[in-house]
């Protein structure tokens, strides 16, 4: 059985003359945390917006779990989704906005009301209203909202923008806690690579309305791993030394020959009179690899 949840095919959406989403396609599987990441004006909330029924595309194609056309509409039962603020009635309590939602939903049991407000942290907030809440109280009941209908796929779109560094923490935590302990799918969408890195297990780079990259975690980290380059012409004695001398095996031989060492990138010094007390010339010695912010810079393409 397949766990691919959401597919995207070709899917493109003009407003005016402007183009905001170009033959975008995309793919979710189930169990994953999706970071959507882009600049602001990337197309990042539209297509979080065809994804869950608020926009049509103008062409291409969406199937959701395994339907496709007008059954698709059936299937967004299946969807939560926290889309720009969350919809709260700010006079109301947590417990009185979420009990709100749930008879506007037609949604059974009253008890969910409480077991949301504890997952996410807010069942002892009492009479205290929603106005009166923090940025990250307000984001964190958002999501209980978002979570009343049991959902198996959940749509954050920049849910940690404006927050302070505590309230950053607890969305992150809470995002990481819904996919650990309830295998539900999370797509969220962010400018800041950096903060994602620390809870999404897959990345989707888009620009200008365009799909850029698709990539995971482990290919994402081994792109941004820091390394020593050393070039030489003699591969195989650099390889011995390497072994014998510095007692690593953790480095990799290059098609140039040229070899990638990624112990010791705060110790240049060490390693450089280890090769030159071995008699190992080198042609070029540098530390290598990018930070996140670099690496994103340079797939969509800006300076």
């Amino acid at each position: 059985m397949s766990n691919v949840i959401l597919k995207t095919e070709n899917i493109s959406k003009t407003y005016g003359k402007h183009r905001v989403l170009n033959n975008v396609s995309i793919t979710l599987e189930s169990g994953k945390i999706y970071g959507l990441i882009g600049v602001n004006g990337a197309g990042k909330t539209t297509l979080m917006r065809q994804i869950i029924g608020l926009s049509v595309p103008d062409s291409g194609e969406i199937e959701l779990f395994g339907k496709r056309g007008k059954e698709i509409s059936s299937e967004r039962k299946r969807l939560g989704c926290l889309i720009e603020a969350p919809g709260l009635v700010t006079n109301l309590t947590a417990v009185q906005n979420l009990h709100l939602h749930r008879i506007m939903h037609g949604i059974a049991g009253k008890e969910i009301e409480q077991q949301l407000l504890e997952m996410v942290g807010l069942a002892n907030t009492g009479k205290k209203k929603a106005k009166d809440f923090s940025l990250g109280m307000k984001q964190r009941l958002g999501i209980a909202i978002a979570m009343l209908n049991n959902p198996e796929l959940i749509i954050l779109d920049e849910p940690i923008n404006g927050l302070d560094p505590i309230g950053v923490v607890e969305i992150r935590e809470l995002i990481k806690k819904l996919c650990d302990e309830r295998g539900i799918t999370i797509l969220i969408s962010s400018h800041n690579l950096p903060e994602l890195y620390q809870c999404a297990t897959d990345y989707i780079i888009i620009d200008n309305g365009e799909i850029k990259q698709e990539i995971s975690l482990e290919e994402l980290e081994e792109k941004c791993r820091h390394y020593l380059l050393i070039e030489t012409n003699d591969k195989e004695k650099l390889s011995v030394v390497l072994e014998t001398q510095l007692g690593t095996k953790n480095f990799k031989v290059m098609p140039d020959g040229s070899v990638q060492l990624y112990d010791f990138t705060d110790e240049k010094e060490r390693v450089a009179d280890v090769l030159f007390q071995n008699g190992v010339r080198t042609t070029g010695f540098s530390l290598k690899g990018d930070t996140l912010e670099n690496y994103f810079i340079s797939v969509v393409g800006q300076k």
